[in-house]
Parts: C-alpha cells; structure tokens; sequence
C-alpha cells in the first residue's frame, strides 16, 4: 500500500485508519455513522432550541448555541472521509485534501476551546460580579470574543498549514491514522522537522495554553467566591450551574493534552487513537447530553422546540 519515492504534492497519502482488518470495516462504518448523526441531529436539537427560546437569549447560549455549531463542522471535517475509507480499498486523499482537512480541523478544534474559554468567563461574571453581568457581558462584547475566537484559531492554523506544505514525503506516504492530523504527517517527511516540531509545539502551547490557563484562573476564582457562600446548598446551587462546562472541559482538554503535549519522539499513533477519538468524535457527540440533561433550561428549549414541531 505504500508509494514510495513520489512527491506528495502529485501522490497525495493513504490514510490507513482505525483498524486495517477486514472484519472491522463494516462494524466500524456502522458504529461511527450513528454516532455522526446522533452528534449532527443533537447539536442541531441544541442549536434550534436556543434560537426557538427567547428566555435562551442569554451570553452563555449564544456561546453554547455555536459550540455546537462548531462540533458539527468539526466532526464533519473528519468523519464523512473516515466512513468512505470504511467502504472504500484505496483509502486515499491528495495532497491538496489532506492540508484543507489539517486547516478546517484546527481551525475548529480551536474555536471550540475559545469559546469554552468564553463560557468559563461567563460564569465567572455571572458568580464573582453578578451586578455587572448585563454590562460586561452585553451583546457586542459577546460577538467580539466570538470573532476573536475564530480569528485566532483560523490564523493559526493557515500558519501551521503552510508550514506543514514546505515539508518534503519522498518515502512512505501512508498516514496510520483516520485523518490528516499534525503529528502523524509530520512522522512521514523526509525534510528535517526537528525546527518544525519546536515551532508547531511552541505556537500549540501559546494557542491552547491561552484559553485552558483562562478557564483555569476562572473556576479559580469561582471556587473561591463559592466557598464565601454561608450555607452548603448555596454552595452546591451556584456551583452545579458550572457541572456541564467543566464536565465538557475535562473531556476536551483532557484527551488534547495526552495526544499533543509530548514530543513527536514518543507519539504514536496506535496507542494515542482511543484519546483522538474521544475529542473528535466522542465528545462533540456527548456535549448536547451534558448540557441537556443537566440544564433545566434547556430542557425547557427543547420541550418548546418538540412542542412547536409537532402542532
């Protein structure tokens, strides 16, 4: 299955995927197309409920309202090309496919960790300084840390893919992964990475770092405005309204940082494809049943939105 000695800018790259068996592509097809359309249907279900319910008009589901919009178009960067290879004995993707994949990929990825950045600051406003809330969190200020978001995410990875399109695959141009992901290309080339590996991680740590030290330094400061609070269900009341966003955070940032914040020496692809799974697929199918279930407001929306389709 391997080409050898072709420049990848006419041969392109075989992504190898999740399993090379047989036996397994069928299964695999199956599990990762219900669990794309649970992920498409689920944050369209979150997303409609949230522009269907007025009293949903609120800082914290507009934020939510395009996390979910961003796992929809995160999720189908990658899964649509997994479930074809599924079927598919080639298994291919050009040159041009592959960096577009790369681009949308971390583009979105970091969109995603902006905004529950954004979220987190919006609970810190709404726990530390509730008085403030209508003023610092106002309409404008909201879409500016939106498009900020997008900006930054979007720069970042035009810069990390045109770096990636310098690098030189005149060996083996099979990806032993289910998409076009930073470390596994970078393991393929021929050129001398080791500049491009200080750079991609020290660029990584400056965009990724940012919004996962901000939530930090947010729930810091939560957790100590929450222990001033008198009573034990004060306590639990104000900070259970933060359960979901942090549940999702642990999901994300935990499966981000065991695949990305080691050295390409000690990557592999094999091991690391359960933590991959998890934050693209996985959790984008999982964060409109965290929010969901434990949001009576939300739960509300959706009832509303049930209730206006069915009349």
């Amino acid at each position: 299955m391997e080409l050898k000695n072709q420049s990848s800018s006419t041969s392109g790259f075989i992504l190898l995927g999740l399993s090379s068996s047989p036996q397994l592509q069928i299964p695999l097809f199956a599990i990762f197309l219900i669990m794309y359309l649970v992920t498409f249907v689920g944050n369209l279900l979150i997303i409609l409920a949230i522009h269907s319910d007025s009293r949903l008009h609120t800082p914290m589901y507009f934020f939510l309202s395009n996390l979910s919009f961003m796992d929809i178009c995160f999720t189908t960067v990658i899964v649509p090309k997994m479930l074809v290879n599924f079927l598919s004995e080639s298994k291919g993707i050009s040159y041009i496919g592959c960096l577009v994949q790369m681009y949308f990929f971390m583009a979105l990825a970091n969109t995603d960790s902006y905004l529950l950045a954004s979220m987190a600051i919006d609970r810190l406003v709404a726990i530390c300084n509730p008085f403030c809330y209508d003023v610092v969190m106002r309409p404008r200020r909201c879409l500016l840390m939106l498009l900020g978001s997008c900006t930054i995410s979007h720069l970042h990875s035009l810069f990390r893919v045109l770096l990636m399109s310098r690098l030189s695959f005149c060996a083996s141009h099979v990806i032993k992964h289910f998409f076009c992901d930073t470390q596994p290309v970078l393991k393929l080339s021929c050129s001398d990475t080791s500049s491009s590996q200080i750079v991609v991680m020290t660029e990584t740590l400056a965009v990724i770092v940012t919004p996962f030290l901000c939530i930090l330094f947010s729930y810091l400061r939560i957790i100590v405005t929450v222990l001033r609070i008198p009573s034990a269900a004060g306590k639990w009341k104000t900070f259970s309204t933060c359960g979901s966003h942090l549940t999702v955070v642990a999901l994300f940032y935990g499966s981000v940082i065991y695949v990305y914040f080691r050295p390409l020496s000690v990557y592999s692809v094999v091991k690391d494809r359960v933590a991959t799974v998890m934050y693209t697929v996985v959790t984008p199918m999982l964060n409109p049943f965290i929010y969901s279930l434990r949001n009576k407001d939300m739960k509300r929306g959706l009832r509303k939105l049930r209730d206006r389709i069915l009349s």
